[in-house]
């Protein structure tokens, strides 16, 4: 297992090793499909840890809600014939131990866990003592805290080996994928904890086959870790999440068309204009902000006037007009409306705080 890990970025994030790529069905169905998929992502010769699902959290009852423990008899089976290390996810105590006395290398806390302190607990008491390596997905609704929370809970257990996993969140109304990336909480807890590695899981973020290479090419870019990908002999007729999944075969073409890139470089003329372009950044930044603290000095001024005059903070047709205006405005400079909406949200949002406190201020 060390062996493994020892290739890739997973034992050390700072190093330029290649990515670890775990694959495996979503859940093991049967003993011939999970030995016969194992194989198959051997053959490859790209793929470093087999996953398959043992238990399945469901969202409602009467789904497939895994095979059980007898799954994990299949996968040791799996590695005596290919070397490759196991991974499971687990929810309970008694998941933990089952998992453990089969000899699993890496489990994984799902989504649904994370989202559950008590339920994280519990996996974390049941790993007091062990060597293992655990990695830790991001819970279902979009709270950073939530997923450190569960990190400090296994890493207070005494695992050393912890790692993240990027799987996407669930948002009301989203189409284009199964859980939106949100890539900006991964990478803010990915800056809030460097040391961590960080991998994405494709296949649970996009929820169809059409667009895995995309948002895998896009982990890759953001200099992610390693990627999970899921994997089916015959993914059609897969007993769960049968949309995301992909055949060894297919697993292979999307990551031979994956442009594998690195977060560092000693090439001296590449770092210099590196340098100077952040250097003009710098500088940009340095300006908006001294723009940006103008702007709300403006505000509280208008605050005042609206307080000596009893008028509303709040003046639907103004900010209408400012957006109008600089949406339009945006566009023309090549910035999108999204990017537009989300700044003047944000600008809009402390103007009113700064007017709320000059309104309220005694005198």
């Amino acid at each position: 297992m060390e062996e493994i890990l020892s290739k890739t970025k997973f034992s050390d994030p700072s190093s330029d090793k290649k990515p670890l790529i775990i694959s495996g069905p979503c859940s093991a169905e049967t003993e011939e499909q999970v030995l016969a998929t194992a194989l198959a992502l051997q053959k490859t010769g790209k793929v470093d840890v087999l996953r398959a699902g043992i238990w399945k959290p469901r969202t409602r009852p009467g789904s497939f809600e895994g095979i059980g423990t007898k799954g994990l008899a299949w996968l040791q089976k799996a590695r005596e014939l290919t070397g490759l290390p196991l991974a499971v996810e687990v929810a309970t105590a008694k998941q933990v131990e089952d998992a453990l006395h089969f000899g699993v290398d890496i489990l994984w806390v799902g989504a649904r866990t994370t989202v559950n302190p008590f339920s994280v607990q519990e996996v974390a008491d049941a790993l007091k003592g062990v060597d293992t390596t655990v990695l830790i997905k991001n819970p279902i609704n979009p709270d950073l805290e939530l997923w450190i929370g569960a990190v400090e809970r296994i890493q207070k257990a005494g695992i050393n080996k912890v790692g993240l996993i990027h799987r996407g969140f669930s948002s009301y109304g989203n189409t284009q994928y199964r859980n939106a990336p949100m890539w900006h909480l991964a990478i803010e807890l990915k800056r809030r904890m460097p040391e961590l590695p960080m991998i994405c899981d494709p296949s649970h973020i996009s929820g169809r086959r059409d667009i895995l290479q995309e948002v895998s090419q896009e982990a890759i870019d953001l200099d992610y870790d390693g990627l999970m990908l899921e994997t089916h002999v015959d993914p059609d007729n897969a007993w769960s999440d049968a949309k995301q999944q992909v055949t060894p075969e297919k697993l292979a073409e999307l990551l031979d068309g994956i442009v594998w890139r690195r977060e560092h470089t000693d090439k001296k003329d590449f770092n210099t204009a590196l340098e100077k372009l952040r250097a003009q950044i710098n500088q940009v930044d340095d300006e908006i902000m001294l723009l940006l603290g103008n702007r709300m000095k403006i505000a509280e001024k208008i605050g005042m006037y609206k307080k000596e005059n009893n008028i509303t903070i709040l003046q639907t047709n103004r900010w209408n007009e400012i957006l109008e205006r600089n949406i339009a405005k945006g566009e023309k400079l090549g910035l999108t409306k999204e990017f537009i909406l989300k700044y003047f949200d944000a600008v809009h949002l402390e103007s009113i705080n700064r007017q709320n406190r000059v309104m309220n201020e005694e005198k």
